[in-house]
């Protein structure tokens, strides 16, 4: 899963928005999201080729922070440029999430236009982040706020992951009665192209960068392909701690998956391997967000259980408990 984070403040040090973006992304990457961060100012002279990122994301946060009003100028340009030279089709495959604090006033203001202006492009809208917050010791002191970010990091991870289906928006009409946006660059944008090519520093840069995806997409690939035969594999045995009397077997069937994940315990000896289902002393199902939670230490079988976030599970409930004791996970 790529979701990528559209940061449209100065950056500035004591900016609340940044320190939500970092929960948020210390959440995403604990669920072992791949995440790409844009910070626009960085990028304030390139913004217009910047809706070429969307394309291999599967969801996006939009974050910013009210100054004295709005969400800013750099957000705007991103949007407008998603409106001139975005693919409108890939955009309304898109899940996002908004984040917008405010240090002054109106942010509940912001957080609609912005909301409004994606809806428009024709994307998908969940429920994001908005308040106000006088100080950023205040977020990194309140555990509350802490968790309210981060189970609403999670939220948008079970959007994308379980498909949500969301309800389409009045807005949308504005973009399907507005004539097509033009795919050619304007007159200006070309020629600020035109400079960059003429600079060798910015080309062998777009080279570098070139070779850097083309070597992640190669490494992506080859995960998926061993993907299906070893995924939480290697985490269920590094996290294995046998305990004096514990043994059993268990079977864990995975939505997403062919084959169920066996497991097998007995005293210091552990096995884990997907294959045909077989008799166990246990037997669970479950999704693999579920799954992701337990494996990145955030969720246990037996919480995830008593939840009733695992669907169904068959056996000894002692023996089911005992398992947790053996696979400790760290968060």
């Amino acid at each position: 899963m790529n979701i990528n984070i559209y940061y449209g403040g100065r950056g500035l040090i004591d900016d609340p928005t940044l320190t939500v973006l970092e929960q948020i992304q210390t959440v995403f990457e604990e669920l072992r999201v791949t995440v790409h961060r844009y910070n626009l100012y960085e990028y304030k002279n390139t913004i217009p080729t910047l809706p070429q990122t969307l394309k291999d994301a599967d969801a996006i946060v939009l974050a910013s922070t009210v100054e004295w009003y709005g969400y800013g100028g750099y957000l705007a340009q991103f949007l407008d440029a998603c409106w001139q030279f975005g693919d409108k089709e890939r955009i309304a495959a898109l899940y996002m999430m908004p984040v917008i604090l405010s240090k002054t006033y109106g942010e509940r203001e912001a957080l609609s236009d912005l909301e409004t202006a994606w809806e428009i492009l024709g994307g998908k809208k969940c429920e994001g982040i908005s308040g106000y917050i006088a100080s950023t010791i205040e977020l990194e002191m309140n555990d509350k706020l802490k968790a309210y970010v981060e189970k609403k990091a999670e939220d948008l991870y079970r959007a994308v992951n379980q498909r949500l289906v969301v309800f389409p928006g009045s807005n949308q009409l504005i973009r399907r009665n507005s004539l097509p946006a033009v795919s050619n660059l304007s007159p200006q944008e070309s020629e600020q192209l035109s400079e960059y090519v003429s600079d060798d520093h910015y080309v062998q840069t777009q080279k570098e960068d070139i070779q850097e995806l083309t070597s992640f997409f190669k490494g992506k690939l080859e995960s998926e392909v061993a993907g299906n035969e070893e995924e939480y594999l290697r985490e269920l045995k590094k996290a294995f701690a046998p305990q004096p009397g514990v043994s059993g077997t268990f079977s864990i069937v995975l939505e997403e998956k062919k084959q169920p994940l066996l497991i097998k315990v007995s005293g210091p000896d552990f096995q884990a391997r997907y294959g045909a289902p077989e008799k166990s002393d246990v037997e669970m199902e479950m999704n693999r967000a579920v799954m992701d939670s337990i494996i990145s230490g955030r969720m246990t079988f037996q919480r995830a259980f008593m939840s009733g976030e695992m669907k169904k599970m068959k056996g000894d409930f002692r023996i089911l408990c005992s398992l947790d004791q053996v696979l400790v996970f760290k968060s």
